[in-house]
């Protein structure tokens, strides 16, 4: 698996999102690997509206970090606008991520 591959997602048949995040590969990498584990919500799906719950899940799932496009007009970037979060928007990602990440043990 190419390191875009596992950082943009994986490209399906399915056209709601530009990708797929395969979630499902980060606890059998923590398995496989003493390596930390990034997920990239942000071009995994290419949709601002899925980031939040996609970085949820993949704190939940075992993510040691997470890479997420944040500008402070996302309508105004120059690339990537459709998956980027605001600065609001990612103060909510993290108040988000922490309890989960605290439940698991895990600090952020």
């Amino acid at each position: 698996m190419s390191q875009r591959t596992v950082r943009s997602g994986i490209r399906t048949f399915e056209e709601y999102t530009r990708n797929t995040l395969a979630l499902n590969i980060i606890p059998v990498i923590k398995k496989l690997s003493h390596l930390p584990i990034i997920a990239d919500p942000s071009h995994g799906t290419g949709r601002a509206d899925l980031v939040i719950p996609m970085s949820r899940a993949a704190v939940a799932v075992g993510a040691d970090g997470l890479i997420v496009e944040v500008h402070p007009r996302p309508e105004k970037a120059l690339v990537d606008g459709p998956q980027t979060l605001n600065f609001a928007q990612f103060e909510g990602l993290m108040k988000e991520c922490k309890p989960i990440a605290q439940s698991l043990g895990r600090k952020m």
